[in-house]
């Protein structure tokens, strides 16, 4: 399973470096070295050997690439080689690492992203573990994140780094009588970043102005960022000052960030998604592409339809050359390449059934990572509105396994409603039991990417159902706001819709041997459907939204969006909600969930599964530790395959099939 990074194109257009990135059962972790592609059809080939090195990036001179390295159970920090497998050389030695780095035009600099411990915590004092660190005083809304824990006494702060020559002789630690003369002035490895931020929030994103003389990020600063979801882009001078806010949304307010500006110095551009003047109400807004003058930041416009384009998913903004940038618009489970400018023309660069992941461009060369239901991530140079295939790193995926392509279907809801999805048969001779998915958000869809959930039910024997309900993204604002205080009416009624089409229209599917399962907003509607339905034979509720009531205060985004979702009448909440419906459940049901998850916080598991067992219903609960909300994603490896092992299991028991019989 090779994922590949976003590819950083060499200004000679003659090649691209790529990250390759692989779970790995040995270490238990991921791993990942550098690979350089030649975009003339050559063979690629590996540039580094590093534990995990991710995010290449050549200078704009081509002279050196940067990148991120981590060492086993280390951070990751910068280190810079000279493109072509030299020895890396480490820039930094950030206590948390580095979360991204951006090039100066001149390549003589590198602004840093990077997480501040507050002094006395996260290992800063020796000898004072977590477990006896300070209490944490808490005053606002926003204080924890998943995946990242607290966030206050660690923001994300900016950092100016001068690059130094690959020429320059290595660095050599004073020891001896050499150290004990030199005392304090003992010259280190590492020189010490300068940093240029210190406000109370997280500076993300951030990239130098065309000339270099400043640079923009995007942050939550203003007064009233506490209590709702804005967020504005700023710009500094290089020495930290002279802050200035470039976005101006006052009325109806917009979060806002990924700010370039274009390569003729014109334009800045960014990303940005309405969110109405209540601040919270981000319910199916779609991320549109921004544009306002340099000279005259206030005079901002949305410049694409957000209606009918979504550039969300990715969320980059990649400048093309001239007055033009690239973007990544979802749609109809699709993620299509687009080329826009100043203007608003918008032209389509690649698109079909794949998803672009990441793209760079350079006098008019372009080059993308995508995925397919062919390949976990490869690399291909645009020619036209067609890809030429530069790498293959899921070939021995492909030899290993068979990988069976979906077949794309629309079926209709009972009062209409077009539901668009994929239907997967395993092989051999059916009919095969099938297993209805439903993926989280729900503002999130399935698409024409490798999905492993998919191909490992289908080599167990199972046939499996993917659609995008109404509230999934993909298909313009309507279709995703039409379930806001009605969750659990027309969504459920279209994952019905599409699992009898499907089970009318192929053969090779037993509809009366049927599981359902779903994590988060998935984990939800399963939860959901097996209180109003009972035609399952089994169900596995993961990470589930299972509780609006208690989410809120609990969840790291609960105090905006269950309310945003179910409304706060009690009532109405009540008639929204899985838990409060528990004692329809009779289907045997798996509830599994991670213990560090603070999205959908283990709490919403744990009194789900106890209010079914107290009802009689036949129910397991299975916990990691140390994960969090995107376990099925990117847990430890081991983890992600005992998580396969136990849902196979219970598959086994409640629903088998020809090749997966109960032990």
């Amino acid at each position: 399973m090779n994922t590949v990074s976003a590819p950083s194109l060499h200004p000679d257009t003659r090649r691209c470096v790529v990250s390759v990135t692989r779970p790995d059962y040995d270490a238990d972790a991921y791993v990942g070295q550098l690979w350089e592609v030649p975009l003339d059809g050559g063979a690629p080939r590996r540039l580094t050997r590093g534990f995990r090195d991710t995010a290449p990036k050549f200078s704009p001179d081509g002279s050196i690439l940067a990148f991120l390295r981590a060492g086993e159970g280390g951070k990751p920090q910068v280190y810079i080689t000279d493109g072509r497998g030299g020895e890396p050389q480490q820039l930094t030695d950030r206590p948390l690492g580095v979360s991204s780095f951006e090039w100066s035009p001149d390549s003589r600099r590198l602004v840093l992203s990077a997480r501040v411990p507050e002094d006395g915590r996260y290992g800063t004092v020796d000898g004072v573990s977590a477990g006896q660190e300070d209490p944490r005083l808490v005053s606002s809304f926003k204080y924890r994140m998943n995946g990242v824990g607290y966030t206050r006494d660690k923001r994300s702060q900016l950092f100016l780094l001068d690059v130094p020559s690959l020429g320059e002789e290595p660095f050599v630690r004073p020891v001896g009588r050499a150290a004990r003369s030199l005392g304090e002035d003992a010259p280190t490895a590492f020189a010490e970043p300068a940093q240029l931020t210190d406000a109370d929030a997280d500076h993300t994103a951030p990239r130098f102005s065309f000339d270099g003389s400043r640079i923009l990020f995007s942050a939550s600063l203003e007064p009233d960022s506490e209590a709702n979801l804005r967020s504005d882009i700023y710009s500094i001078a290089l020495d930290g000052t002279d802050r200035q806010r470039l976005s101006n949304f006052t009325e109806n307010l917009v979060s806002c960030g990924n700010p370039v500006h274009s390569a003729d110095g014109r334009w800045l551009y960014y990303l940005g998604s309405a969110l109405s003047p209540s601040g919270v109400d981000f319910v199916a807004r779609n991320t549109a592409l921004y544009i306002a003058p340099v000279d005259d930041p206030t005079q901002a416009r949305v410049l694409t339809d957000p209606e009918s384009l979504d550039l969300g998913e990715i969320g980059e903004v990649v400048p093309a050359g001239g007055d033009s940038v690239l973007v990544f618009n979802r749609s109809r489970g699709a993620g299509d390449l687009r080329r826009v400018d100043a203007q608003g023309a918008v032209e389509v660069l690649a698109d079909g059934e794949l998803i672009v992941t990441g793209a760079a461009g350079i006098n008019g060369t372009v080059v993308v990572s995508y995925t397919d239901p062919d390949t976990v991530g490869d690399v291909a140079r645009v020619d036209g509105r067609a890809l030429t295939r530069l790498t293959d790193f899921s070939a021995a995926l492909r030899s290993e396994t068979a990988v069976i392509p979906p077949r794309e279907e629309i079926f209709t809801a009972p009062d209409g409603y077009p539901v668009h999805g994929w239907v997967l048969i395993p092989e051999g001779e059916g009919p095969h039991p099938v297993l209805l998915n439903i993926h989280g958000g729900p503002y999130a869809q399935y698409g024409w990417g490798y999905f492993d959930e998919a191909q490992v039910y289908l080599d167990a024997g199972y046939a499996v159902l993917m659609c995008n309900p109404r509230g999934a993204a993909g298909y313009g604002e309507e279709h995703g706001r039409v379930i806001k205080e009605a969750m659990g009416t027309v969504d459920m009624q279209d994952v019905l819709a599409f699992l009898e089409g499907a089970v009318r229209t192929y053969d090779q599917l037993d509809g009366d041997r049927l599981g359902v399962m779903g994590g988060s907003y998935g984990g939800y509607l399963t939860a959901w459907l097996i209180a109003n339905d009972h035609r399952f034979q089994g169900a596995i509720v993961e990470r589930g939204f299972l509780d609006p009531e208690s989410f809120i205060g609990s969840s790291d985004i609960g105090w905006f969006f269950s309310e945003a979702y179910t409304g706060a009448e009690p009532e109405k909440v009540q008639a929204q909600s899985p838990y409060a419906q528990v004692h329809r459940v009779r289907t045997p049901t798996f509830v599994i969930h991670s213990e560090e998850d603070l999205r959908c916080p283990l709490e919403q598991a744990q009194r789900y599964y106890t209010a079914l067992k107290r009802h009689g219903v036949e129910c397991e609960m299975l916990i990691f530790p140390g994960e969090t909300h995107e376990l099925s994603r990117t847990g430890t490896p081991w983890h992600r395959r005992q998580r396969f092992e136990h849902i196979l299991r219970w598959w086994a028991e409640k629903l088998p099939s020809k090749k997966n019989q109960p032990a």
